[in-house]
């Protein structure tokens, strides 16, 4: 049962219902079996007494109620609830309100509205629900205070070597300690800023060596303190664990930034994350690379779309299965000490900082229960046949077991690699607030907690290259080790890589493996697939959703998965944002990769989470097969040719008025331009022309000065070439370098389009122009043609298996057209997706004032032209089945199944 199917079931059923039947018809609409259904009616599987009320295990505990306050009804129900049960659900059938007891979301509607919250009760289909993590606004406020706060610093001290934006940066983190240390109690209320404020003068003048002064002193225990030393300084606690030991003279201050230092104390920096300093930092360290404070790290939404599915939802499924088993939740407590979380690209620390409080946060729930049950089975001492929730066989360990009040959570559990110095430090910093902050939320609950400081060791973080390092001699792998590695790896595509990090490329990789067009953070999921072999490991990255298209798939994905891992679980491509002013609008991707045990594994999108088979590299449900490039195509369509490559260094190209202005000079010079359309051409509407010369042409056009000049500067173009084969096209620098027109119309397909686009603006060309090498052509095709490939099955096909050019679509003739499966039709077939072809033709005339560009804008793309591809693709689809798509995700897994059937079919017609 698919999402649209059981919104559809839930708006017929407010329509039509019976209240003695409600219930019943309303599991159906999620999908449970008819035979289930019938036994719960019959009375076999309720296990509520009451009458009205249906109770069925693990799913759902039902009352209708004439009640005029629903909510006590829902709450008791909740509370003496002893099966289960994912969902409490109670209706007057005026209004509907219901409670998720996984989540705690609460639902409460008008009875009607009910199919608009259709996807609250989807986990009753087996949907789970996906749900993250809003921004925290402070943290975007704490980065842009400590960008202004860096510049003033910056103003007085003008210089800009190495060893200063070091010694700045290591101050700017034991400031951000300090402000952190006196909001959360580590130092006293406000003590830093205020000791700052009266013990220097207003100048800013003698602020270096105050800050000199103040250093020393949190590097110094009280007893090794000299007896001199000032009371309000002593009075601040020993801080230790390796912050404050290193020694640097502090930046010079002005009257300016000694005010701002006093103005970050004053903000609320109890409510800010940790995993947000790093980006602060990357945010703040230059203007050529602060771009948009945010943009620059991993929002917590983000990572937590990492962690939840990699370890976190497995865990609270784990507690949730045996909150009543007291001996079981020792042992997940024991569990969550010894599990190890490695980041091979920590940065900053953010995922590292994240995971840490997620599970600290899960330790104090599992305390928290066990002191329940410990507090149920005390007070039914003598009474124990009253119990039902305590299974008998552990009321005696419930009762006497000790419960510790402390945490077990070490941050030698967390490991991490960064090739950066100052974001390697950061991340022991932000480790240490991290646990400190967790520690004040143990001590709120319980009323004990471990020792903030001295600080102890903050993580095994290493500074050096992850692609070059043993990952085993930095997070040790023993039998029986829990590990799970994740992260947020550079990507750079291999155009943008450094020499540096071409030679890491050739250094993680093995030699038979072809890495030279892949991304640069395939070689963490390369490494991180070595690393998982044959231990109790899964790993898990953010990456550009690159990694996923094109010709990149077969060449990381083949060896990967020959590893013996596979992918658990998958995110498909979502836009990434997060509450800068500007969020990064890259298309990502999320990929789990496990060993390959037959595990559980689950593909995930915005709002849903789905169980499936197998995860192909593509992010689809389906068996794993990599399409690869073909010279012809696989279905009977026509083929597909580059368009003309120029060659010219510009000079065989002219614009409207430049050609003009030849032919009214040289009016027998006409016949031999010829209108030229390439991708941009074609988009925007730009009106160009281009020399077309045959060779027995070429004296008499000689004879026209324009044109002998333009001819010539080809040729001198042509000769300065590294290329062989461009020197030799000066032999005849009248022609296109690359020739491949035929003179007939054609279909024009561009090379690129933007990815925003849901088609691909596709034109129908007259006989008589030139296409440029930024398209592709059919020659003398069919309209028929074009109304397939414009439309949305074929354009799932191209974005997902071509590929992108950075936020562009990229179109390629032998990966994605020719590999594109499209049946065989009927005459009639052809008949009516033609009229479609000729429609989208007629809407788009009806504009033409406007470049294509402008009608296929998403946002402004004019009604008819909307319908007329609508119908068009209601008409291709038909060509597939009689039943229509409901999601480019079922469209995709429609394709390949089609594409593995043709050419198995192919292969068999050649063994004939």
């Amino acid at each position: 049962m698919n999402p649209t199917q059981i919104e559809e079931n839930l708006q017929q059923l407010v329509k039509s219902y019976s209240k003695q039947k409600f219930i019943y018809d309303f599991l159906l609409a999620y999908g449970l079996p008819k035979a289930t259904i019938s036994r719960l009616k019959n009375g076999n599987l309720n296990l509520s007494k009451v009458d009205g009320e249906v109770s069925l295990k693990r799913k759902i505990i039902y009352k209708p109620t004439d009640s005029e306050n629903l909510l006590p009804v829902l709450e008791s129900l909740a509370e003496t609830r002893k099966h289960d049960q994912r969902f409490v659900l109670v209706t007057d059938f005026n209004d509907i309100i219901a409670i998720d007891t996984k989540t705690q979301e609460k639902l409460d509607v008008h009875f009607t509205e009910l199919p608009r919250h259709f996807d609250f009760f989807l986990p009753l289909a087996g949907i789970e629900k996906t749900k993250h993590r809003d921004e925290n606004e402070a943290d975007v406020k704490a980065a842009e205070k400590m960008a202004k706060l860096f510049d003033t610093i910056k103003k007085d001290n003008p210089d800009n070597s190495p060893e200063f934006i070091h010694s700045l940066n290591v101050f700017l983190s034991r400031l951000l300690f300090c402000f952190f240390a006196e909001d959360t109690g580590i130092f006293k209320k406000n003590q830093f800023t205020n000791a700052l404020a009266s013990h220097s003068i207003m100048s800013g003048g003698d602020l270096k060596y105050w800050f000199n002064d103040f250093f020393n002193v949190l590097n110094t225990p009280k007893n090794k303190r000299r007896e001199s030393i000032s009371a309000y300084l002593n009075d601040f606690p020993y801080v230790n664990g390796g912050l404050f030991w290193q020694q640097f003279k502090a930046p010079r201050f002005s009257r300016r930034s000694r005010q701002a230092i006093i103005d970050g104390g004053n903000l609320g920096w109890a409510d800010i994350n940790p995993d947000i300093f790093g980006s602060m930092f990357q945010a703040v360290i230059g203007a050529d690379q602060r771009g948009n404070l945010g943009q620059h790290y991993t929002s917590v939404p983000n990572i937590m779309k990492v962690i939840r599915p990699l370890f976190l939802d497995e865990l609270y499924e784990t507690f949730e299965k045996y909150k009543h088993e007291p001996r079981k939740l020792q042992e997940l407590l024991f569990r969550l000490s010894h599990i190890k979380i490695f980041d091979p690209a920590c940065g900053s620390g953010n995922f590292l900082i994240i995971a840490y409080k997620e599970l600290r946060i899960l330790e104090m729930k599992i305390i928290r229960r066990l002191l329940e049950l410990q507090k149920i089975a005390n007070s039914f001492r003598g009474k124990e046949e009253q119990l039902e929730l305590i299974p008998k066989s552990q009321l005696s360990f419930a009762a006497s077991y000790n419960v510790e009040l402390f945490s077990h959570i070490s941050l030698n559990q967390f490991y991490g690699i960064e090739i950066d110095d100052f974001a390697h430090e950061v991340t022991t910093l932000a480790l240490w607030l991290a646990e400190h902050q967790m520690n004040l939320e143990f001590y709120k609950e319980f009323g004990h907690t471990n020792p903030t400081l001295p600080l102890t060791e903050s993580g095994n973080i290493v500074q050096g290259n992850a692609c070059r390092l043993n990952w085993e001699e930095v997070c040790p792998k023993n039998e029986g080790d829990e590990i799970y590695v994740l992260g947020n790896p550079p990507y750079l595509g291999y155009s943008l890589q450094s020499t540096i990090q071409k030679e890491d490329m050739r250094i993680a990789f093995d030699s038979k493996i072809l890495y030279k067009n892949l991304d640069y953070i395939s070689c963490w999921f390369w490494l991180s697939s070595k690393y998982i072999k044959g231990y109790n490991i899964k790993s898990s990255f953010v990456s550009t959703n690159s990694i996923v298209q094109g010709e990149q798939v077969a060449g990381l994905w083949s060896p990967i998965l020959k590893n013996q891992v596979e992918i658990g679980f998958a995110f498909q491509a979502f836009k990434w944002t997060n509450n800068a002013k500007k969020a990064a609008g890259v298309t990502c991707v999320i990929i789990g990769l496990q060993n390959n045990l037959n595990n559980e594994k689950f593909i995930y999108t915005t709002t849903i989470k789905k169980k499936v088979s197998n995860i192909t590299p593509y992010l689809i449900e389906g068996k794993t097969r990599f399409i690869k490039p073909r010279t012809y195509p696989l279905a009977k369509l026509p083929k597909l040719l580059r368009g003309s490559g120029p060659v010219d260094g510009g000079f065989l190209i002219f614009s409207i008025r430049e050609k003009d202005k030849i032919i009214s000079d040289y009016p027998e010079s006409k016949k031999y331009f010829k209108k030229l359309v390439g991708a941009s051409e074609l988009i925007n509407k730009i009106d160009r022309w281009c020399l077309w010369i045959s060779d027995k042409e070429l004296n008499a056009a000689l004879s026209f000065p324009p044109i002998h000049d333009a001819i010539e500067k080809v040729k001198q173009f042509r000769l300065k070439s590294k290329k062989k084969a461009t020197r030799n096209a000066a032999n005849f620098p009248h022609r296109f370098g690359e020739d491949r027109h035929i003179e007939t119309n054609f279909v024009l397909i561009p090379s690129h389009s933007s990815e925003n686009r849901k088609y691909i603006p596709i034109g129908f060309i007259n006989k008589g122009a030139i296409t440029t090498n930024s398209a592709q052509a059919i020659y003398d095709a069919e309209p028929w043609i074009f109304a397939v490939i414009t439309s949305t099955m074929h354009m799932v096909w191209i974005k997902n298996i071509c590929g992108s050019l950075e936020t562009r679509i990229r179109y390629s003739a032998k990966l994605g057209y020719n590999t594109f499966p499209f049946p065989l039709i009927s005459d009639q077939r052809q008949k009516e997706i033609i009229q479609c072809a000729f429609r989208i033709l007629e809407e788009r005339a009806k504009h033409s004032e406007k470049t294509l560009a402008q009608l296929y804008d998403p946002d402004k793309m004019p009604e008819g032209l909307r319908e007329a591809h609508r119908l068009n693709d209601l008409a291709i689809e038909r060509c597939y089945r009689s039943k229509p798509f409901e999601s480019d995700e079922e469209r995709l897994e429609y394709l390949f199944k089609l594409y593995e059937r043709m050419i198995a079919e192919e292969k068999e017609n050649l063994k004939k």
